[in-house]
């Protein structure tokens, strides 16, 4: 009897394992097989380094700081909203 060969995966299976991939919760075998695809598919590659460029820039979108004007702004509309009832 023969082995079967490595895991083969189509680009429909790497993106449906992307995020697993990148958070290393796949098993070796499947890593190995992911590693393989993209070692053959630029396509997939461009996809998975606009995916983790997008992830980068919205997490650093998050670390912006507010200036102390807008946060003395918007602290002084809410106050004014929570006394009023919160109605127009």
């Amino acid at each position: 009897m023969t082995s079967p060969g490595p895991l083969r995966l189509t680009c429909r299976d790497v993106i449906g394992m992307l995020m697993d991939y990148l958070e290393a919760a796949l098993s070796e075998d499947m890593v190995g097989a992911f590693d393989r695809h993209l070692a053959t598919c630029p396509q997939c590659v461009a996809y998975i380094a606009t995916y983790k460029k997008t992830r980068e820039v919205t997490a650093k979108a998050g670390q912006v700081e507010m200036p102390d004007d807008m946060k003395r702004r918007l602290r002084d509309l809410l106050l004014t909203q929570l006394s009023r009832g919160g109605s127009d």
